[in-house]
């Protein structure tokens, strides 16, 4: 079995208004992830997703461009140990 992830990552750029965190929903829930994504106040998409550690990182590639219309300048993130602490993917506020 591969090993159990966790991933935080701040998506920077022109993220909000254009179907990010719905797009992000899909891709997650495809790749068998858990966790969360969010818009932040000051304009960036926010995620925190665990899993297969190939599947996030299939995730993690997804994010440096996301969905039509999106325009990503920067992608930060910050590897965790799995807490197996969520049981789907869903879009928080």
């Amino acid at each position: 079995m591969a090993p159990r992830q966790r991933v935080l990552l701040r998506i920077k750029g022109r993220v909000q208004g254009v179907g990010y965190r719905y797009a992000t929903l899909d891709q997650a829930r495809a790749l068998g992830l858990s966790g969360w994504v969010r818009n932040t106040h000051d304009g960036d998409v926010e995620l925190l997703a665990e899993g297969d550690e190939e599947r996030l990182h299939r995730l993690v590639t997804w994010c440096h461009a996301g969905p039509r219309g999106a325009l990503v300048v920067d992608v930060e993130q910050h590897w965790l140990p799995a807490t197996g602490e969520f049981d789907g993917f869903r879009i928080t506020h």
